[in-house]
């Protein structure tokens, strides 16, 4: 088993990033076959695959989730906390802050048109931190 950490500076507010580079730098001298674990810390951002394309994660990703979860409604937390982020913890809970990608001979088994994403959705610019566990 190994471990590592990349630390990712975001803008927050929906931003989706491709982490695809980052991780498949890291595979290059990984040999064998195995699965990547990653976990995103904090309660406000998430992880997923999708294809990385601006359709998708300039309008497609924005729409769906200000329908389901509108940043403009009444959120206790908000109430509690007297900030603005009540809609981010629930994007976040909606999606999941972890994702396993199998992978072999250093390189991702994902499809073609399919990335690994984190998606910030808290209010503000954060530094996250996505821990990635190697089993082999």
């Amino acid at each position: 088993m190994q471990r590592f950490t990349l630390d990712i500076q975001t803008d927050g507010n929906n931003q989706v990033l491709n982490l695809e580079p980052q991780l498949t730098a890291r595979l290059r001298n990984i040999r064998g076959s195995g699965v990547l674990m990653l976990f995103v810390v904090g309660s406000t951002a998430a992880l997923t695959t999708i294809e990385f394309e601006p359709g998708l994660i300039k309008h497609d990703i924005q729409t769906l989730l200000q329908r389901l979860i509108p940043d403009d409604a009444r959120y206790e937390h908000e109430a509690t906390w007297h900030d603005d982020n009540g809609h981010s913890h629930l994007r976040a809970m909606l999606l999941g802050p972890s994702v396993n990608v199998p992978f072999a001979d250093g390189k991702l088994l994902t499809g073609k048109f399919q990335q690994v994403v984190l998606i910030d959705f808290d209010t503000r610019p954060r530094k996250r931190s996505v821990i990635v566990t190697v089993l082999v």
